[in-house]
């Protein structure tokens, strides 16, 4: 699975617990927050003032991809 900005943040920490670690590590606190289930991965970040594409980079690097 690749982690995209588009994705709800609640559903990226559903499927892939081992990821919460990196949200905390920015400061990041949407997946426990009621609306991660209808925020993105990038509304969330942007309205936290987080660099979105280093945060999706470092959620994938922990992310089994498919091969």
């Amino acid at each position: 699975m690749t982690i995209t900005q588009e994705m709800p943040t609640g559903d990226v920490v559903r499927k892939n617990p081992q990821i919460v670690e990196v949200p905390l590590r920015y400061r990041l606190m949407c997946f426990g927050c009621a609306v991660a289930r209808f925020e993105n991965m990038e509304l969330g970040a942007l309205a936290h003032s987080i660099n979105v594409e280093a945060l999706i980079k470092d959620l994938n690097a922990i992310v089994p991809q498919a091969d």
